[in-house]
């Protein structure tokens, strides 16, 4: 994974982490992750749930834009996120791949591509962040973490 540990938005016990979504490829310009399509992550149809490709969409696009911005002290949060799901998928594994449709001071706008073991869509979304200054406190052990976590996990 390019980016170091650092990359990583999340950690043990947050949402991504449950999802199972792993980092592949981070950078400010390109953010790679997959994820296996397994029972935690189906609706009650057996298929991938709609919101789980939200998940992954916004955890790339907002990785990318966090080391686009955080040299400058600032995080990115999201302001909006749509999705457009096109293929229902039941196994196996996806992985979104996000990259940069603007990047400026105060937002970024990502479009994020998920596709199928085989390369096929399965959902294409745009998310747009918001970059703010990083709350004190918010940066530990390389890893993004609300002020009022417990890295050591006690």
């Amino acid at each position: 994974m390019s980016g170091g540990p650092e990359a990583e938005i999340g950690g043990p016990g947050t949402l991504t982490d449950l999802l199972g979504i792993e980092m592949l490829e981070t950078s400010g310009s390109r953010v790679v992750a997959r994820m296996s399509v397994e029972r935690r992550v189906h609706q009650p149809f057996g298929l991938l749930h709609g919101g789980a490709s939200v998940v992954l969409a916004e955890t790339v696009a907002s990785t990318g834009a966090y080391l686009n911005v955080k040299e400058r002290g600032m995080v990115a949060v999201g302001l909006e996120i749509n999705a457009n799901h096109l293929r229902g998928v039941s196994s196996g594994v996806v992985t979104a791949t996000a990259t940069p449709v603007f990047q400026g001071r105060t937002t970024e706008v990502w479009r994020i591509e998920i596709v199928d073991e085989r390369g096929r869509a399965v959902c294409t979304s745009r998310c747009t962040l918001a970059i703010i200054p990083a709350p004190a406190g918010s940066e530990a052990n390389g890893t993004l973490l609300p002020q009022s976590a417990d890295p050591s996990g006690g």
